[in-house]
């Protein structure tokens, strides 16, 4: 099986700004992250982490599609 990851962002220039709200949910919640391999994280800040960013980007486009109306 491969390793590979299939993800890919449909708008590449969002990484960075992806890895700024990552760092910044981490420490909100007093997660302790890394540049690179965070494999010391638990599976539950891991989810907290992504759970939030997913909530946050929801609400993001729930606004802009709120405004188009």
């Amino acid at each position: 099986m491969s390793r590979r990851s299939s993800n890919q962002l449909v708008v590449p220039q969002a990484k960075a700004a992806l890895d700024r709200m990552k760092f910044e949910v981490a420490q909100q919640f007093g997660i302790q992250l890394t540049e690179g391999y965070n494999g010391n994280i638990t599976t539950r800040e891991a989810g907290t982490i992504g759970g939030n960013i997913t909530r946050t980007l929801v609400q993001l486009a729930e606004q802009q599609l709120g405004a188009r109306r």
